[in-house]
């Protein structure tokens, strides 16, 4: 089987035009993943475009980006359009997709379950974070890790690991990241500008959700609801929830922590985070969701209480706790 990581290299240096995408509602992982691509492109004296539905969130605006990160695509799209960090076409959000027809895509992933959209595919559950897949692509490519390059691998790597505390974390990470420090990464100064984003509404809103939290299965579980109306009383969005779940797993007894986030009418998008052997990616799935081992997601129909409950089940199931 030919290398996915040869076969890219031939396309970036075949063409001189690229487009470069990520989810919609960009975490760290996806927004350090495209800008560090699109590093890599510039170096190479290629012509880039950042794409993303969402736009740049204002918590990642102290990232160097090759090139604005633009909410609408350009009227004619090029050859090739690397999409990263999307477990599945739908996430790189409708627009994108209905040009499909127009473009082919290269699919780098790391996520359990993804569907293989791309006319070129290079996915590896293995790997910590898409972050970490372009830095093996730019040493392939012989663009050094250095400057805002290695920012932005830094920051696609760090927050998908947790600062490399969670299990995702791969003696291989660690060692990127020494080899960046190495060569002059702030390490410092980049964890720094990645934690201290918090506003004032951010902090009433995790103190409405933390206090709204609730324990099952023996406290085993720990949940707690977020709703349109805290969204509003706090002055807050989707974005101020990133990260919230995992203080939830902190509990000493808590195997598995969920967020419900209401986003219509008894509808409800979950985040589940575990440890160790427990797969909440299977929880997911059971509800048309996905994700990692340890991180997933998935939305349910239902209202609150029975929404709850329904998901509260699937992991008492899925993980016979």
């Amino acid at each position: 089987m030919e290398s996915p990581i040869r076969r890219i290299s031939e396309i970036i240096r075949d063409h001189d035009e690229f487009l470069v995408a990520s989810h919609y509602s960009p975490d760290g992982d996806a927004i350090g993943s495209i800008c560090a691509l699109g590093h890599v492109l510039a170096a190479l004296g290629k012509k880039v475009r950042l794409y993303n539905p969402s736009g740049l969130p204002s918590r990642y605006a102290f990232i160097d980006t090759p090139a604005p990160i633009g909410r609408e695509l350009p009227a004619a799209l090029p050859a090739w359009t690397f999409v990263l960090d999307c477990g599945s076409g739908e996430r790189m959000g409708e627009a994108l997709a209905a040009r499909a027809a127009e473009t082919q895509f290269v699919n780098i992933d790391h996520h359990l379950g993804n569907d293989e959209f791309g006319a070129v595919n290079w996915v590896d559950a293995t790997q910590p974070a898409v972050g970490n897949m372009v830095a093996l692509l730019a040493e392939a490519l012989n663009v050094p890790l250095t400057g805002p390059l290695a920012e932005c691998v830094y920051l696609a790597v760090a927050t998908d690991t947790g600062f490399f505390t969670y299990g995702n974390t791969t003696p291989e990470s660690l060692e990127l990241a020494a080899r960046m420090l190495r060569d002059g990464l702030d390490i410092a100064l980049m964890n720094e500008r990645i934690t201290k984003q918090w506003s004032e509404n951010r902090m009433r809103l995790w103190t409405e959700a933390m206090g709204a939290m609730e324990l099952f299965l023996d406290k085993r579980v720990s949940a707690t609801v977020i709703t349109k109306d805290m969204f509003a009383r706090t002055g807050t969005s989707n974005a101020d929830t990133e990260n919230l779940i995992n203080f939830l797993r902190r509990l000493k007894t808590v195997r598995v922590a969920a967020i419900l986030r209401e986003e219509g009418p008894d509808f409800y998008k979950f985040s589940l985070r575990s440890f160790g052997d427990d797969n909440v990616q299977k929880v997911a799935a059971a509800f048309g969701g996905g994700g990692h081992k340890n991180a997933a997601g998935g939305s349910i129909q239902a209202p609150l209480a029975e929404a709850k409950a329904r998901l509260i089940k699937a992991v008492a199931d899925q993980l016979r706790l």
